[in-house]
């Protein structure tokens, strides 16, 4: 089993930056893909960025490339995600996901390849 719990969230102006972070424990080392998934009221979940544990390759949604960074800390079994020039439309509740497979480009964006989920943290940005 491996948990995770997301931090970092709450309301910030457009144009503004947060930066979320995902502590996991239990047995973390059967993580080997770890993404965010975000969604909005009404919409369904969405992918946005994913990360490779060990050699660290990244994955993003078209509409973040340039402005979110995901990365993590191997040391601290922390992921993170660096959320820049934030747009009301990023508004929604953010999830950390843990997969036990190297997952390759085409399967990381799809929710149902993950294994472990956290609680989810809101991402409020007002205009």
């Amino acid at each position: 089993q491996v948990q995770l719990v997301e931090s970092g969230g709450g309301l910030v102006q457009a144009g503004g930056s947060v930066r979320l972070s995902c502590a996991t424990s239990g047995r973390t080392s059967s993580s080997r893909t770890m993404g965010w998934f975000r969604q909005a009221p009404g919409k369904e979940r969405e992918f946005v960025a994913a990360i490779r544990w060990i050699i660290g390759s990244t994955y993003y949604l078209d509409s973040v490339k340039g402005r979110f960074t995901i990365s993590r800390d191997n040391a601290k079994n922390t992921l993170y995600l660096q959320m820049n020039s934030l747009k009301p439309e990023d508004t929604a509740v953010y999830y950390c996901a843990a997969s036990i497979t190297n997952l390759i480009m085409s399967r990381v964006i799809s929710a149902h390849e993950y294994d472990y989920w956290g609680q989810g943290t809101q991402v409020t940005v007002s205009s």
